[in-house]
């Protein structure tokens, strides 16, 4: 276990310009990447007063061994580095975003000769559109068997494509009027491209104008007595309209934006984020990170976007607008930085009334459950805390784990009006109808 002061850079020798700063262990691994605006009063802060640090900061000087820096001339020089960095060196004490599942989105491969609709976990892929994410997969699947009657696409794999082709014979798809069997040449390739497009265009919210289209097909299809087409164009514009009902609108000016929202406690924090595309919620994500400094909320949403945002790229992946709980310390150089992986300009804003911050409070809300369930699957977990108490057992140098931990912290007022405390925790849990208070007398 090192000591801070033996690594502390020599006084003078930190320049108060703006940069990214790496602490690493004995063994030279980056154990923390952070950026600042002014590296010399940053870095100052971690070799103050230790008693007064978080205990994860505490833990983190101890294991560190030497500290670096590069200087940049701008923030948003520093945002990008301290994102290549962390990408990079993957650092056991930085805030990681990660998933504790992968999510599922609504792709449609437009690289392919015959596009084709299907869900996609993992990384995306270049020539690919996704939409999404999708909390589950079968959303995606219920939503696309509702469009599938409008836009008849391609949804199955290269194999059967190629064998359908082979025997001249459609799947049951393409039977029930599902699929337009490009593979035995029902439609050409660019016919087939253009139905492909309609999808696209009516899932990037472009919904109104193709349902207006469709009503007036509706009606000259009755003014002329084709009632079988009027009637298949009537149960198509159902069908979308069901299919518009399960993305509710949530904001009537149609905005684009990703509302995020925090709920945390000293040692954790959960986050949301609800994907807003045309006023309609699109996707939602969840993570639970660990708070290894004293982070504030506005450290989280710099965290956020810097590691969610920082490899993606364009319009499709950077929302337009981010309405966080508050604005970061940086907000004015991570919203340019933000521009410019979006190619066009991205503002952060902090909602104050409306329905706006309404969807806040609801993501806020949904925050804050996701916390407790996270907090109820760790207290329940058997492996976890099997694997605390043995933990403190080596540190204690105790031959078996703790089944009992009584736990007493003493107070005075100068010497008088003595009292304490004691909890207690059995097998790794609270034991609340053991918790007591004292009142000590005759003590000096």
């Amino acid at each position: 276990m090192a000591d801070p002061s033996t690594y502390r850079p020599a006084p003078g020798t930190i320049p108060e310009s703006p940069g990214v700063y790496r602490f690493r262990d004995a063994d030279g691994r980056v154990i923390y990447v952070g950026k600042a605006k002014n590296l010399r009063s940053r870095l100052n802060s971690y070799f103050g007063d230790f008693v007064q640090l978080h205990p994860r900061t505490q833990q983190m000087l101890t294991t560190a061994a030497a500290v670096d820096w590069v200087t940049v001339n701008t923030e948003v020089e520093a945002l990008q580095l301290e994102y290549t960095w962390i990408k990079e060196y993957d650092p056991r004490f930085n805030v990681r975003y990660r998933d504790d599942k992968s999510y599922p989105y609504l792709a449609v491969t437009l690289d392919e000769e015959f596009p084709r609709l299907q869900v996609m976990r993992g990384a995306k892929r270049k020539g690919v559109r996704y939409f999404g994410p999708y909390s589950h997969a079968w959303a995606i699947r219920e939503t696309l068997d509702l469009l599938l009657r409008v836009f008849p696409a391609r949804t199955c794999s290269s194999g059967v494509f190629k064998r359908a082709g082979h025997i001249g014979r459609p799947c049951l798809l393409g039977d029930i009027g599902k699929c337009s069997a490009p593979c035995v040449g029902r439609v050409t390739a660019e016919e087939h491209r253009r139905i492909v497009t309609d999808f696209c265009d009516f899932m990037s919210g472009r919904t109104d104008g193709f349902i207006r289209k469709l009503e007036r097909e509706m009606t000259q299809a009755a003014e002329a007595l084709e009632f079988e087409r009027a009637a298949r164009l009537r149960d198509d514009i159902a069908a979308l309209r069901r299919a518009m009902e399960k993305q509710t609108v949530v904001l009537g000016d149609g905005t684009d934006a990703d509302v995020v929202a925090f709920a945390e406690d000293p040692l954790e924090a959960a986050v949301q984020v609800f994907h807003v595309r045309d006023g309609r919620v699109r996707g939602q994500r969840g993570w639970v990170v660990e708070k290894v400094e004293d982070l504030t909320t506005g450290d989280l949403v710099h965290h956020f976007c810097t590691q969610v945002y920082g490899g993606e790229r364009g319009e499709a992946d950077v929302p337009r607008e981010l309405l966080v709980p508050v604005l970061p310390p940086d907000a004015d150089a991570l919203a340019e930085w933000l521009s410019a992986h979006r190619g066009s300009r991205v503002t952060l804003r902090v909602p104050q009334r409306g329905d706006k911050r309404a969807l806040l409070e609801t993501v806020a809300r949904n925050a804050a459950e996701a916390l407790a369930r996270h907090k109820l699957r760790r207290a329940s977990d058997l492996t976890t805390r099997s694997r605390a108490l043995e933990e403190i057992a080596e540190a204690l140098g105790m031959s078996s784990a703790p089944l009992r931990i009584e736990c007493f912290d003493v107070s005075q007022m100068q010497g008088s009006d003595v009292v304490g405390s004691m909890v207690v925790f059995e097998d790794g849990l609270p034991r609340k109808s053991e918790y007591r208070r004292f009142v000590v007398r005759g003590a000096t």
